[in-house]
């Protein structure tokens, strides 16, 4: 055999057998769990190690809890594999499918007996923003661009209730994450804003936020909530048990970290209506960061 037949060979072969292990799936020694950057970096980080002991201990694997600096960096994480299971924001997961088509939400938070939750709009108590119609012409709070109840159901809400337009009838200020709404919002330096609910509660439980120092002018519609996803490219093994380890969770300390009282199954489907909520905005979701 020549040398150049013998390199080709030993080419074809190393594909052969990486196209197998593509086949059979990846199991890693160290899974990666990345969690939506909505809030401080630190504070979820510090909130998830009772999680990271919980599937450490399920899942008899190492876990490195994962907070990226932004919604579209944790996006791009997953697109290119730097991470093995996700906790997205609702319209962040639709964002993250059209990159990746090939990961895949299993499970969704419980709460109050359903897996959705809400978008609450708020306004400083002593500014002159007392309803919805105050907006106009006015700076107006979001977190993150690819955020769903810090910026994408907000949105649709305004246009849909009180006809005001992000393009036309009111100036979007995004803060990056929700915490940072409800304190400019409290603060005043900003008129009003919009956060998840779920967050505002836990912010107002903390005493991080006085509720008399602000008030609700409106509440969207239920929101599919938040899914846990994982990459598709894993073993069918590895895949079982990462899903068990979710949605057999009863650890209370655990999900209470994630705001939610149980996981359920969930699937592509469910997040359909924020595709349409995207159409109805005109927001391109192929060309969004």
């Amino acid at each position: 055999m020549s040398r150049r037949t013998f390199l080709s060979a030993g080419v074809v072969l190393m594909c052969m057998m990486a196209n197998q292990s593509y086949a059979q799936g990846r199991d890693p020694s160290t899974l990666r769990v990345a969690l939506l950057p909505d809030e401080n970096a630190a504070t979820l980080i510090q909130n998830a190690q009772p999680l990271k002991a919980y599937l450490e201990n399920t899942l008899n694997k190492k876990i490195e809890i994962i907070v990226t600096t932004d919604y579209s960096s944790m996006i791009e994480a997953m697109r290119f594999g730097r991470i093995e299971v996700a906790y997205f924001g609702p319209f962040s997961y639709v964002l993250a499918k059209s990159r990746a088509p090939a990961i895949e939400p299993f499970a969704v938070g419980v709460e109050r007996g359903a897996p959705t939750y809400n978008s609450v709009l708020i306004a400083n108590a002593s500014g002159d923003v007392k309803a919805l119609a105050n907006i106009k012409g006015k700076p107006f709070a979001f977190g993150d661009q690819a955020s769903t109840s810090s910026h994408l159901a907000p949105r649709a809400y305004l246009l849909k209730t009180a006809q005001l337009d992000g393009e036309k009838d009111y100036k979007p200020v995004f803060l990056g994450t929700h915490d940072a709404v409800a304190r400019a919002v409290q603060a005043g330096q900003v008129p009003a804003g919009a956060l998840s609910k779920p967050i505002l509660d836990s912010l107002i439980a903390k005493k991080i936020i006085d509720p008399t120092k602000i008030v609700q002018i409106g509440l969207s519609e239920p929101i599919p909530n938040y899914p846990i996803v994982m990459q598709g490219n894993l073993t069918p093994a590895l895949k079982e048990s990462v899903r068990g380890a979710f949605l057999n969770m009863k650890d209370k300390e655990v999900l209470k970290s994630f705001r939610v009282e149980a996981f359920v199954a969930t699937d592509d489907k469910a997040y359909d209506v924020l595709r349409d909520t995207a159409t109805v905005l005109k927001l391109d979701i192929g060309k969004m960061k």
